[in-house]
């Protein structure tokens, strides 16, 4: 078995830190002016504005961590990772299989881009989805 490689330890990190939560210890994994983009195309300054994004959507949410991916672009290398998310909505209703994907740049042992997908959105307007999932 191969050694995993820089960029995804730097990931993998970074989502460790996130879910804590500790966002102070994740804004260490990313550069200066780093751009992050949640589902929805919202624009994330750094990783206290995920954890109060994530705050008022979840009472508490974590990842179940997938498969990570990754391939050399030459000025950067491009981390993919999937997996679910579950935790409890802000009511009180639990959820797990929650589907996510998101794709990170590394450049320079930094996350310099993240971008976040899931099905949180969906579910939120059509509970039963979640439900048969």
């Amino acid at each position: 078995m191969s050694a995993e490689h820089p960029a995804v330890q730097i990931v993998r990190e970074f989502l460790a830190a996130s879910m804590a939560p500790d966002p102070v210890l994740a804004a260490t994994f990313m550069a200066p002016g780093v751009k992050i983009t949640f589902t929805g195309k919202r624009e994330m300054a750094d990783p206290q504005a995920i954890t109060a994004f994530n705050g008022g959507r979840y009472k508490w949410v974590k990842k179940a961590l997938g498969q990570f991916d990754w391939m050399d672009r030459g000025d950067s290398v491009v981390v993919y990772a999937n997996g679910t998310l579950y935790g409890e909505w802000p009511d009180g209703r639990t959820f797990a299989g929650n589907r996510y994907l998101d794709r990170y740049e590394v450049r320079g042992g930094k996350i310099t881009h993240m971008d976040v997908w899931n099905d949180s959105a969906e579910w939120i307007l059509a509970p039963e989805i979640a439900q048969s999932a």
